[in-house]
């Protein structure tokens, strides 16, 4: 199933913006951001088509995943 991808901040460095990952049916947000080698210390907010979700939720054909960073200010 494609899955589009979508990486904010500091997750885009050596990686990309947007892309369009294939990946088998019932796959798990945690495996996409294993998969994708990306620190889970500094994990914000995960959004499955715009809406909040987890690490747990599962991901279907067509969904659009995006992966934000903590943020840290002042």
């Amino acid at each position: 199933m494609k899955v589009t991808v979508k990486l904010v901040g500091a997750f885009c460095v050596g990686r990309f913006k947007k892309n369009v990952q294939e990946y088998p049916s019932g796959i798990k947000v945690e495996e996409v951001i294993d998969h994708l080698q990306l620190p889970e210390n500094v994990l914000g907010i995960i959004l499955i088509n715009g809406l909040h979700a987890g690490e747990q939720d599962i991901l279907e054909d067509g969904d659009t995943l995006s992966l934000l960073p903590l943020l840290d200010g002042g």
